[in-house]
């Protein structure tokens, strides 16, 4: 018995020194899944097309945040535009619209400081043929605005719709006689200043 294990010990040992060694680093070729994963061959140009993608994907959000921030700041400066021409409409539709027989040049004097072209022209002539009437007549005419409203407005250019009473009296007139009327202003930003350009009465 001691034999045979002997012999049999010996025999492992000796199997041990003579098997297959595996000669340097070398790896077993791998089987099954393994072996069809490293088989399986890479995509060309897989980086490329990454890279691609976050470009476009880039130039597109700077384009929506750029069209975002144009709309908003077209949104406060049309506004702002609003805000300027309401404050201006009130003592420009004052001006324009009254006059003093006693000092008539001068209030036309005061309504040209509001306008701009093509309207200046326009209140130029009709002031002009109404001096000699006023004059004769004694007139008085004092333009108050009762109401305003925005029809349509833009950064440089803003039209009103003004509810337009006109006190006047005279020398064929009993008393003061009040007219109502209703007007829209076109008013057009002239440097730093918002100016009239268009008046229809309506």
């Amino acid at each position: 018995m001691r034999s045979f294990v002997g012999t049999l010990i010996r025999r492992l040992r000796s199997g041990r020194r003579t098997g297959v060694e595996v000669a340097g680093d070398a790896q077993p070729e791998p089987t099954g899944d393994g072996a069809r994963r490293s088989r399986r061959p890479r995509l060309a140009g897989t980086g490329d097309r990454l890279h691609l993608v976050l470009t476009v994907a880039t130039v597109l959000a700077v384009g929506a945040a750029g069209a975002g921030w144009y709309g908003q700041h077209r949104a406060q400066a049309r506004d702002t535009a609003v805000r300027q021409a309401l404050a201006t409409a009130t003592p420009a539709a004052k001006a324009i619209f009254s006059y003093d027989y006693r000092n008539f040049d001068a209030s036309v004097t005061n309504g040209q400081t509001f306008v701009t072209a093509p309207f200046a022209d326009e209140y130029a002539e009709t002031t002009a043929a109404l001096r000699s009437t006023a004059v004769s007549e004694q007139a008085v005419v004092l333009a108050e605005v009762s109401a305003s409203g925005v029809i349509q407005a833009d950064p440089e250019r803003v039209e009103l719709l003004l509810y337009l009473n006109q006190y006047r009296r005279n020398v064929n007139t009993d008393g003061e006689k009040v007219d109502q009327n209703r007007v829209v202003l076109e008013l057009r930003r002239v440097d730093a200043e918002w100016k009239v350009a268009r008046a229809t009465a309506i």
